[in-house]
């Protein structure tokens, strides 16, 4: 895997992509005189750029993409921390991708709505000793599982992060392929967006911000929910 750059600043937004690399046009259909409307960019193109494993985490260069969402739900637009001593997986993608918060989200800030984001997909995965925050503002929503013998299962796994380190390591990695033709984790993202896929993943000191997280099956056992004045 590889890290994601934070969200674009208030001065390098879909809506306004200055001298960045996003590059998106607003929506107009159906307005008079052509004005943009704010949270309703329809974004152009997109890409991910990722190192060799054998190089580790490093950083993602990422554009938007046509219609990419990481997750069929509009987001809370709040971000929250997940960590895992070490993650397995088999069945491994990862690519660029765009979500979206219901309109007129109080969190929405200079984002216009949209967070950039990077999708990794996992067919099958096993996480021991999860831990997952987020911050209410002066306390944490905490959630742990998996810190005995038995582990945290999922199935169909797909994280959206801008966010991620650890030290990792992949069996047969693919770098550069078009997301749309991906095979491994039966996900596929939108044509023309740079992508990896591999067969199996290792992560040692597993650390996330994320926006959203979806999974098929989720086992959580030893689960604990707390309120904590720290996070993971």
């Amino acid at each position: 895997m590889a890290e994601s750059p934070d969200v674009p600043s208030a001065d390098n937004t879909p809506e306004n992509p200055g001298s960045g690399s996003l590059s998106a046009t607003p929506d107009t259909t159906g307005e008079t005189g052509g004005a943009p409307r704010r949270g309703r960019v329809r974004a152009r193109r997109a890409a991910v750029m990722a190192v060799p494993a054998t190089l580790g985490l490093a950083g993602l260069a990422v554009l938007t993409a046509q219609g990419a969402l990481g997750v069929s739900f509009s987001i809370s637009g709040m971000p929250f921390t997940v960590t895992a001593k070490s993650l397995d997986g088999t069945g491994f993608e990862q690519f660029g991708a765009l979500d979206s918060m219901a309109d007129g989200s109080p969190n929405a800030g200079d984002t216009g709505g949209q967070v950039l984001v990077v999708t990794s997909a996992i067919k099958n995965a096993t996480l021991d000793s999860l831990c997952q925050s987020v911050d209410l503002g002066g306390t944490n929503l905490l959630i742990k599982a998996g810190s005995g013998s038995s582990k945290v299962q999922a199935t169909d796994l797909t994280t959206d992060s801008t966010e991620l380190s650890g030290d990792a390591s992949f069996n047969n990695i693919e770098i550069g392929n078009d997301a749309s033709t991906l095979t491994k984790a039966g996900v596929k993202g939108p044509i023309g967006v740079f992508s990896q896929q591999a067969d199996t993943v290792h992560i040692d000191s597993l650390r996330q911000t994320n926006y959203a997280t979806t999974a098929g099956v989720f086992k959580l056992p030893g689960l604990k929910l707390s309120f904590s004045s720290s996070g993971c």
